[in-house]
C-alpha cells in the first residue's frame, strides 16, 4: 500500500536527495508494518524522532511500535525544535 512520508527541518537530510526539495516521498509499505518499522530504513536517530503525526494526529512513542497505517495515510516527523 502507498503512504506519504514527510520529514521536516534537519530530518530532511535523511530523505533521498531528489525528495528533499518538497520534504516528502511516496512509499510502498506492507499493511502490517508499524511506524517504527517504516522509519527504520531511513536511519533516523531516535532522539531526533520527536513529533510523529499520522494524518495530523499525534502518535505517542509507545504507539509507534505497534501502530500501522492505511492506504493513503500521511506520516510526518519533526525533530525537537528549540526557539528563542
Amino acid at each position: 500500500m502507498k503512504i506519504t512520508f514527510k520529514l521536516f527541518a534537519s530530518l530532511t537530510d535523511y530523505l533521498p536527495p531528489a525528495a528533499r526539495g518538497d520534504n516528502r516521498i511516496e512509499l510502498e509499505v506492507a499493511p502490517d508494518a508499524s511506524i517504527s518499522q517504516i522509519i527504520e530504513p531511513f536511519g533516523l536517530p531516535p532522539k531526533l524522532v520527536h513529533l510523529v503525526l499520522v494524518n495530523g494526529h499525534y502518535i505517542t512513542p509507545e504507539q509507534r511500535l505497534s501502530r500501522t497505517l492505511a492506504e493513503g495515510d500521511v506520516l510526518a516527523i519533526w525533530p525537537p525544535i528549540a526557539g528563542g
